[in-house]
C-alpha cells in the first residue's frame, strides 16, 4: 500500500485567515495543519466542526469536510457525524465559552459516552467574538465587560470537568509552543475514544497576556512540565527539579538537594486507570508548581461508543426477519383495502 504523502500546505483552504494579528488561534491552525500532515490519513477522511466563537471559523480554513454549526452543538454534531460515518477522523474545535457554558451538556456527555472523535478546546478564559465577557474559566476576579468590578466566581478547570466526566484521555498545550501542540494533536488522533486537549490560548483584544507568567520566555522553562508516559517529571532550566509523592499530594524538589536523587523522581503513567494522579497533575498551578503540559491521560477501553453502536446495528440486522422495504410493509398487523 502506497504510503500517503502530505504537508501542512495540503490542509490549508483558499479562505483569508480572518484571525486578529497574534492571536493564538493562527499558531493552533498551523500546529493542527503539520499534525495532520503527519498522520498518513487520505484528507477525505477528516471533518472539522465547530461551533460558534472566534476558534470555530476553523473550519473555513482547513481543506478538509466541516461543518460550521451553532452555539454550544458542536458536540451534539460532532457526535452523530462521527456515530454515522466511523470511518471519519473527526476534529470538534470549541472555546471555554462555547464547550462549557451554552455546551456544557453536550460536553460532559460526549466525554462519557467515549465517542471516537478529538475535541479541540481553546481557552482564552473571555469571550473573543462576543467582545469581552467574562467566561466560565475566566479566574475569579477578572475585570471584563461583564465584571468592571472583578468576578466573584470560581472557574472551571477544564481537566476536572472531563476527568469528572469520566474522561480517558485529556492533554493540555499552549499556542506559542508549536513543538508540543504538534505532538499532542497526533496522540490525540490516535487514541480510540473522546481525546480532548486544552490549547491556553492568547486573545491579544480582550484577555492579552492572560498567560504570561507561564510563557515569559525567561521562566518558562521553571515554569512549565511537559509531561511524557514512562518518562520521569524532570522541568527547569538546569532540567534539575521535579515532582516527587508527599504523602497524598505531591511537591516540587531540586535533584541533588535535602537527599533528592534522579530516583525519587515519579514517572509519569498516562495509562493508569486510576485518574488520582492525573487529577493532581491538572490541578497543578503557579506558584507553588509548574503548570503540565501533554498527555496527561490516556486509558484506551476495548470498544468506544461508535463502535459499539455499529455492533448493535449489525447484531440486530443478523437476527431480523425485515431484510428490505416490502418485508417491513408486510410485518405486523396488515391489512388489504377493496
Amino acid at each position: 500500500m502506497k504510503t500517503i504523502q502530505y504537508t501542512p500546505k495540503d490542509f490549508k483552504s483558499d479562505q483569508e485567515v480572518r484571525w486578529c494579528p497574534g492571536c493564538g488561534d493562527h499558531a493552533v491552525l498551523n500546529a493542527i495543519q503539520r499534525a495532520m500532515a503527519e498522520m498518513s490519513i487520505p484528507k477525505e477522511k477528516f471533518a472539522v466542526i465547530s461551533g460558534i466563537g472566534c476558534s470555530s471559523r476553523f473550519p473555513y480554513y482547513m481543506n478538509t469536510y466541516g461543518f460550521h454549526g451553532i452555539h454550544g452543538r458542536a458536540g451534539a454534531i460532532a457526535s452523530g457525524v462521527k456515530v454515522a460515518n466511523p470511518e471519519l477522523c473527526v476534529w470538534q474545535i470549541t472555546g471555554d465559552g462555547d464547550a462549557m457554558a451554552i455546551g456544557g451538556n453536550h460536553f460532559i456527555h460526549e466525554i462519557r459516552r467515549n465517542i471516537d472523535l478529538n475535541v479541540i478546546l481553546f481557552n482564552n478564559e473571555i469571550y473573543g467574538l462576543t467582545k469581552g465577557q467574562y467566561s466560565p474559566t475566566s479566574k475569579e476576579g477578572s475585570k471584563t465587560k461583564t465584571s468592571p468590578f472583578g468576578t466573584v466566581e470560581p472557574p472551571f478547570k477544564p481537566g476536572m470537568l472531563v476527568l469528572g466526566a469520566m474522561g480517558k484521555f485529556f492533554a493540555r498545550t499552549i499556542d506559542n509552543n508549536i513543538k508540543v501542540t504538534v505532538e499532542v494533536m497526533k496522540e490525540a488522533a490516535k487514541f480510540r475514544g473522546t481525546s480532548v486537549v486544552e490549547v491556553l490560548q492568547n486573545c491579544v483584544i480582550y484577555n492579552d497576556q492572560v498567560f504570561a507568567e507561564i510563557s515569559d520566555k525567561q521562566h518558562k522553562l521553571d515554569r512549565q512540565l511537559v509531561v511524557e508516559h514512562g518518562k520521569k517529571m524532570i522541568f527547569g532550566t538546569n532540567s534539575d527539579k521535579g515532582i516527587v509523592q508527599d504523602g497524598l499530594g505531591l511537591k516540587v524538589v531540586t535533584i541533588g538537594q535535602d537527599g533528592y536523587t534522579e530516583d525519587d523522581i515519579l514517572v509519569h503513567n498516562a495509562h493508569d486507570p486510576n485518574p488520582y494522579i492525573h487529577m493532581m497533575l491538572v490541578n497543578m498551578q503557579l506558584p507553588e508548581f509548574p503548570v503540565v503540559f501533554g498527555v496527561i491521560r490516556a486509558v484506551q477501553e476495548e470498544h468506544t461508543y461508535d463502535t459499539k453502536v455499529e455492533q448493535q446495528i449489525a447484531s440486530v440486522q443478523s437476527k431480523s426477519v425485515i431484510k428490505n422495504m416490502d418485508d417491513l410493509m408486510n410485518s405486523g398487523d396488515t391489512w388489504e383495502v377493496k
